[in-house]
């Protein structure tokens, strides 16, 4: 049976506190990464801090020179935001594809970021727009945020607060979904900033990653087709029942091609 004891803390400052004073506490976000661990029994913890109800976190605001997304933000409102559509487009079109509909009118952008997982979404568009991920002590850059298969650079008990994208020139993301759960297979995001162009990739490897010989050829020639002489070795990639290491290096150009298309 459960066995924890419920929070609803109005502050950040509140769960920071209520953080420090368990033995094993659990923020929950939308839920949908850890309801189904609790159901499943692989997780007990010992204090449940649901972050649901603390404004500052949530919201959608243009600042300087791009969005600012607040952590409990979910993924349904950047979906549907005017602002997020008017600015940067790409991310809007990455997030209506999240998951299903369910999914989507729960799930929070903090939530998708701290657990990490190698085949979400959002980390190619922290990594590709240059983003800064907020949290209560500090600014880290989307480049350094994730480290591994389900780890990133939050110390514990630190809070993500609210994530800065930067606005790019041009955008778009294509992703090899698949069809039951509609994660990433293989996921690509290319946002071109100036003379500076960034292939963040997703899905393909145990963490987010950049594509370096795609960007390379990409901005000597932002054409599709520029993309002929390049590619991404698969030793180190995911493989699974899903998709082999092969399969997966393949769809990354095919995927990066698909998204310099849609950049028009």
């Amino acid at each position: 049976m459960y066995a924890f004891t419920y929070h609803r803390p109005k502050s950040v400052a509140d769960a920071v506190t209520l953080l420090g004073q368990f033995e094993d506490p659990k923020l929950l976000g939308g839920g949908q990464t850890l309801l189904p661990t609790l159901k499943q029994r692989l997780a007990r913890p010992s204090d449940l801090i649901d972050l649901g109800q603390i404004p500052e976190l949530q919201g959608i605001r243009e600042e300087a020179g791009g969005l600012t997304v607040g952590a409990f933000t979910r993924h349904a409102q950047v979906a549907h935001s005017d602002v997020v559509q008017r600015v940067i487009p790409a991310l809007a079109s990455l997030t209506e594809g999240i998951g299903d509909r369910q999914v989507r009118n729960m799930g929070t952008l903090g939530g998708s970021i701290c657990n990490a997982d190698p085949s979400a979404d959002y980390p190619a568009a922290v990594v590709a727009l240059k983003a800064t991920v907020r949290t209560d002590r500090r600014e880290i850059a989307g480049d350094d945020f994730f480290t591994g298969m389900f780890e990133t650079a939050l110390e514990p008990g630190e809070i993500v607060t609210a994530v800065h994208f930067q606005k790019p020139d041009k955008a778009a993301y294509a992703k090899f979904r698949n069809p039951a759960s509609r994660y990433a297979i293989v996921g690509v995001f290319v946002a071109v900033f100036g003379s500076e162009v960034r292939v963040a990739v997703t899905g393909a490897g145990p963490s987010v990653f950049r594509a370096d010989d795609m960007e390379a050829a990409l901005a000597q020639d932002f054409r599709a087709d520029a993309l002929n002489g390049a590619s991404v070795s698969a030793d180190g990639l995911n493989a699974d029942i899903h998709a082999s290491a092969d399969y997966r290096a393949h769809l990354v150009r095919v995927m990066a091609r698909r998204a310099v298309e849609a950049c028009g």
